[in-house]
């Protein structure tokens, strides 16, 4: 019984830290997941760098976005999900 009183705080913080930290970061990165495989052409993005285009050819890592200056070649992984969805809610 002594023991388990010793690590109950150790068991407590681990506990807070896996809810308040690590299973957001999860979410998070499942949900950015889900948003890279669910881009089609023609949809309007902005990227983590503040480029802003619409998706011109989709390959399996990357995409093509055309901007007002030309085609940029990017990866999936730089465009943002919390930008590109506050882009097409206020359209």
């Amino acid at each position: 019984m002594g023991q388990l009183s010793q690590f109950a705080p150790f068991l407590l913080m681990f506990v807070v830290l896996y809810f308040f930290m690590i299973r957001p970061q999860q979410k998070r990165a499942k949900n950015e997941k889900e948003f890279e495989s669910n881009l089609k052409v023609g949809d309007k993005i902005v990227t983590k760098s503040g480029f802003h285009g619409k998706i011109a050819e989709l390959a399996e890592t990357t995409v093509v976005i055309e901007t007002m200056s030309g085609k940029l070649k990017l990866e999936r992984s730089a465009i943002s999900l919390e930008l590109s969805a506050a882009l097409n809610k206020k359209a």
